[in-house]
């Protein structure tokens, strides 16, 4: 139920909801049971909190509605913050206050520590994006750089030599500059991941397409298009494409390029 899958009011049969929440291991959230966020800056704009530090995550991750009209004009960041855009079907216009960006399906944005976001929703029917924003942490002699593009123009990797998984990195994996990546994975049906990993990097995903058996700290649960899934540090993690239309393919983060903290 929710603003989300329209589906509002009373349900037939009992209240029931598929979201799981285990506070800084993993949690999956699903369509069904999101509320519209009022957030400072946000105006004409259905919005909803998923990652944040509440749920253990060192990162804040939304998903956005731009109405006719939609727009921040306040900037979404903030001193010391890192910001990320991805379009997910829709046109907005994303300005740093003095260059300004039209991005379409699949189009990004990361703008570094201390530069806000400006959007404005570029048409009358809504434009749905999904949002993040982190705490940057610099080192000596590196700096990131604003980057602006469109997932159309990039050539997918095979995921560790598998030629049924794609892997889309928007940002350098080589600069130190960066001490995060967003990509986009894509599992043909019946794709799996190649082993279970383990790993100190925690993600925050929303399911674009597809379904899919993913398991979380060695339990396994079903997710779908529209699903979002925070996997925190050292969570194990793995899933499967299942169904028979449409790959299993979702947006993540993962903090990257440094040394754990003492």
């Amino acid at each position: 139920m929710g603003y989300k899958n329209n589906n509002t009011g009373y349900r037939e049969g009992l209240l029931e909801n598929r979201a799981v929440i285990k506070k800084g291991l993993y949690a999956i959230i699903p369509h069904d049971g999101l509320v519209n966020n009022s957030i400072p800056g946000f105006e004409n704009v259905r919005i909803s909190i998923l990652g944040s530090a509440a749920l253990g995550g060192s990162f804040n991750d939304y998903i956005a509605e731009f109405l006719e009209g939609g727009k921040n004009e306040l900037g979404f960041g903030g001193e010391g913050l890192e910001t990320f855009v991805y379009v997910i079907s829709g046109r907005l216009k994303v300005s740093d206050g003095k260059e300004e960006h039209i991005l379409t399906d699949g189009g990004y944005a990361y703008f570094p520590v201390n530069e806000l976001m400006y959007f404005e929703n570029g048409q009358t029917e809504m434009t749905e994006a999904f949002l993040y924003q982190r705490r940057y942490e610099a080192i000596d002699g590196h700096e990131a750089y604003k980057v602006v593009g469109n997932k159309a123009d990039l050539e997918p990797i095979e995921y560790e030599g598998m030629s049924d998984v794609l892997l889309w990195d928007f940002l350098p994996t080589d600069d130190f500059g960066f001490d995060m990546n967003i990509h986009i994975l894509e599992f043909q049906p019946g794709a799996s991941h190649g082993y279970v990993e383990t790993h100190y990097q925690e993600h925050g995903a929303y399911l674009l397409s597809g379904q899919g058996m993913y398991n979380l700290d060695n339990e396994w649960y079903p997710v779908e298009k529209g699903d979002y899934i925070f996997m925190g540090r050292y969570s194990l993690q793995c899933a499967y494409a299942v169904g028979r239309d449409e790959p299993l393919a979702y947006v993540y983060s993962k903090d990257a390029n440094r040394n754990p903290q003492l």
